[in-house]
């Protein structure tokens, strides 16, 4: 069975940072591209970042020179790392699989304002 288990949102104010961690089990981890999507209140969920087994990353533009994503294999576990966050990051985080979008987890909330 399949589980996401995302951590690490918050509280910050805007031009602060966050780091994102999100635990996946019941794959083979190191063979799938990861994603980080988000949802925003009253939008559709959206993929935001992502990055190949072999390390290959890609960016949505609005968060491009901000966030980072990686991944650790060993840990089978993928990270966000946000700075100069904005208040239209507000929003609810989570990781999955593209194209494949097993069950969603918890995700984890991401509130920037002042």
């Amino acid at each position: 069975q399949v589980q996401l288990v995302e951590s690490g949102g918050g509280l910050v104010q805007p031009g602060g940072s966050l780091r994102l961690s999100c635990a996946a089990s019941g794959i083979i981890f190191s063979i799938y591209t990861m994603g980080w999507y988000r949802q925003a209140p009253g939008k559709q969920r959206e993929l935001v970042a992502s990055i190949t087994s072999g390390g290959l990353t890609n960016y949505v533009d609005s968060v491009k020179g901000r966030f980072t994503i990686s991944r650790d294999n060993a840990k089978n576990t993928v990270y966000l790392q946000m700075n100069s966050l904005k208040p239209e990051d507000t929003a609810v985080y989570y990781c999955n699989v593209p194209r494949i979008l097993h069950p969603w987890g918890q995700g984890t909330q991401v509130t920037v304002s002042s």
